[in-house]
């Protein structure tokens, strides 16, 4: 009995030794095998041009995916039960998952931001309640700046849920604004002062052209629809600058800048 001890020993020894050493293999060998179809996806999605956010993350949800099957098979090469321990992930995937049911539906609009490209980073947009410039393109948040400096940073799925507009999308804007004269002023005369104010200012394009037209017979003005055509970068400055030359040219003209008002009669009756 004593001389069959050792041999049961090196046997079982023997063993281990195999089942370690092939494990490693496969170890070793499945690493290689995941860091390789990871690269060639990457390379896929780089002449795909897909955007570099959207790159890295799947190429690193590739790669974990990858070693998470592969250490499954280093364990079981082991010799050690998978069954239990797959019903074990399973179950605690299963429970954060509806744990982290917001940052899911987060990544979930931010692979569709990401992959339909409604904004990019520095357009300037309103959306999910925000008006102001991307700064940064997230999985999960979309950065933002507003005009007067503020960081505000946005879930992804407040985003998706709403209207966005994208001010920068197009490389010109129109700028509609109303300029009003009173009923005695002359109106070819009103006209031509505003279409010399737009052909003055060289920010505005010849392509597509300005347009000046009476717009409404209002109820203490006579109204005048001014829409030049500018790129979008000068948008807010022409729009503020022409509303200014449209004031200064009207007060040197003499015209009447009409506001709302009202007349109040009164009557005196005598009393009998």
């Amino acid at each position: 009995m004593a001389a069959e001890i050792p041999t049961f020993s090196t046997e079982f020894l023997a063993l281990i030794s195999i089942r370690l050493v092939s494990a490693s293999v496969i170890f070793f060998i499945g690493k290689w095998i995941a860091k390789l179809l990871t690269g060639v996806a990457k390379k896929g999605m780089t002449k795909a041009n897909v955007e570099d956010t959207l790159q890295h993350f799947l190429g690193n949800m590739l790669y974990y995916t990858l070693m998470v099957a592969v250490i499954i098979a280093t364990i079981n090469k082991l010799g050690v039960q998978t069954t239990s321990l797959l019903a074990v992930v399973g179950a605690a995937g299963l429970a954060v998952g509806l744990a982290l049911q917001g940052s899911l539906s987060n990544f979930a609009s931010g692979i569709m931001i990401i992959t339909f490209r409604p904004y990019r980073v520095g357009d300037f947009i309103d959306a999910g309640g925000v008006t102001g410039t991307v700064e940064e393109l997230q999985i999960f948040t979309t950065i933002m700046k507003t005009p007067d400096n503020k960081r505000i940073i946005i879930p992804n799925s407040q985003i998706m849920s709403g209207e966005i507009t994208n001010f920068s999308a197009n490389p010109t804007r129109r700028v509609d604004l109303v300029a009003g004269c009173g009923y005695s002023d002359d109106i070819d005369k009103v006209r031509k002062v505003l279409q010399d104010i737009v052909a003055s200012d060289d920010r505005i394009l010849n392509d597509p052209a300005p347009a000046v037209a009476l717009s409404e017979l209002g109820d203490s003005s006579i109204n005048f629809v001014v829409r030049p055509w500018v790129k979008s970068a000068d948008y807010w400055a022409v729009h503020c600058d022409t509303l200014e030359q449209i004031k200064k040219r009207f007060d040197a003209e003499g015209f009447s800048i009409p506001f709302p008002q009202r007349d109040i009669h009164l009557y005196k009756h005598d009393v009998v």
